[in-house]
């Protein structure tokens, strides 16, 4: 595009001076030359600037998700210390911050003390609480995500602009673009080639020039033509669309809710041979529900739908909301008040991974099988082999086992599926007719 430009300003100057009448020549033909140029220069910025304006729109777009985000900053690391109610946009690296059930998560940063069940369902798509807690390997925690209990003493491991949510915006915007491998290699075609053409057409003035004084006659050919000339030689469109493309490549990948980290890797995609879809959140909606009770031996299944609905009568997470229901559907077993039963929840924590209730003399505890094994087992009760093998079956179709036990027995296991999401089971189909496999479970 450089070689137009200069080509362009080079006509328009020839062109102003055929109108003051300095030179000979059209001057109908030197501005009508001149006016294309002008709008190839302009069609090729106009193209990128449409195609990177998809992008910052995008952008826009994230950036419009976030929130205003209150912190409660520590002067130690000890949650009994005096908090300061700070907004999370000023918080700097090594700040540290007090992050209680149910606030949000206001930085990127690693937890010094606590352990908390945190939602990062809007980060990772995952729909099932994750355990942070200090010390190991899950000690790292994403801002914008949502403590669900207990609490954590979190240090800031970033400083403003540097989280993971202001990383993708600037990814999005392709501030940090690199050239793709096909960009490279046409740059350097182009590059060759008006080199070439540059040199052939200035070597066909001194040859008209010669030819005309030889014979005696015609006229020798104007830089006006010599310049459309060139210009009709090099490949003008790819050069001025190559950055276009990239950009517009990514921008339509973003369109279809996938992030393109740069060209190179839409570049990649189009080589992809096998393709891992994560489940939830993908697939599926995210919000696992249950689906059946499964009663362990010598229990009936209406005895665990009862325990399982008392156990999530005060459970506010979608799974709690959605035993309760089943439970309705199945037995019309209705939902009853914990005042009126005199019963005390027991809310779900990091460190037992369970929840329940204690209604007069009956202790019902549901949760993570290795949860309700130890709690089991240290109320001198025994794990049936049998409850084992339906906690694999569930998981092996893909579900989740939500075991519920009460006192030392166990009753059985609450199957949680996720709900797929509509239009997949054809797309899968399409999948299938196109000749590609797939892992579907087709059970």
């Amino acid at each position: 595009m450089f070689v137009v430009y200069i080509g362009s300003v080079l006509t328009t100057l020839i062109w102003l001076s055929l109108l003051a009448g300095k030179t000979d020549g059209s001057a109908a033909f030197t501005g009508s030359i001149a006016l294309w140029l002008w709008f190839t220069v302009l069609f090729a910025n106009v193209a990128e600037a449409l195609a990177e304006g998809r992008s910052k729109a995008q952008a826009a777009s994230l950036k419009g998700t976030r929130k205003t985000i209150w912190a409660k900053k520590l002067a130690a690391a000890k949650r009994d210390g005096a908090t300061e109610k700070v907004a999370a946009d000023s918080l700097r690296k090594g700040d540290i911050v007090l992050v209680e059930a149910g606030d949000t998560l206001p930085c990127d940063g690693e937890v010094l003390e606590g352990g908390a069940s945190v939602d990062e369902s809007a980060i990772t798509g995952e729909s099932a609480p994750v355990i942070r807690e200090s010390g190991g390997d899950f000690s790292s925690v994403t801002g914008g995500t949502r403590v669900l209990s207990d609490w954590l003493v979190v240090q800031c491991s970033v400083n403003p602009g540097e989280t993971f949510l202001d990383r993708m915006i600037a990814m999005v915007e392709g501030a940090k673009r690199r050239k793709t491998p096909n960009e490279v290699a046409l740059t350097i075609l182009l590059v060759a080639l008006t080199i070439v053409f540059v040199l052939a057409v200035a070597t066909l003035l001194p040859f008209s020039q010669y030819s005309v004084n030889a014979a005696g006659s015609g006229s020798v050919v104007s830089v006006t033509v010599l310049v459309a000339l060139l210009v009709c030689l090099i490949p003008t469109t790819i050069g001025g669309l190559l950055s276009a493309i990239g950009v517009a490549g990514m921008s339509r990948m973003l369109g279809a809710n996938v992030i393109a980290t740069s060209g190179r890797a839409v570049e990649a995609a189009g080589d992809v041979d096998v393709l891992l879809l994560d489940k939830t959140g993908t697939i599926t909606l995210g919000n696992r529900q249950a689906s059946e009770f499964l009663p362990a031996p010598g229990v009936k299944e209406q005895e665990l739908a009862d325990a399982a609905q008392l156990s999530s009568l005060a459970d506010e997470t979608p799974e709690g909301r959605s035993i309760v229901v089943l439970a309705k559907q199945r037995f019309n077993l209705r939902e009853r008040d914990l005042q009126t039963l005199n019963a005390t929840f027991v809310p779900f924590s990091a460190q037992t991974r369970m929840s329940g209730v204690n209604v007069q003399d009956r202790m019902i505890r549901k949760g993570a099988v290795d949860a309700i094994r130890r709690h089991v087992e240290s109320n001198g009760g025994h794990f049936p082999a049998a409850v084992d093998a339906l906690v694999e079956s569930v998981a092996r179709t893909g579900g989740t086992p939500l075991v519920v036990a009460e006192g030392p027995r166990v009753l059985g296991v609450v199957a949680l599926k996720d709900i797929v999401k509509g239009g997949i089971k054809g797309t899968f189909c399409r999948i299938a007719q196109n000749g590609h496999q797939n892992g579907d479970d087709h059970r």
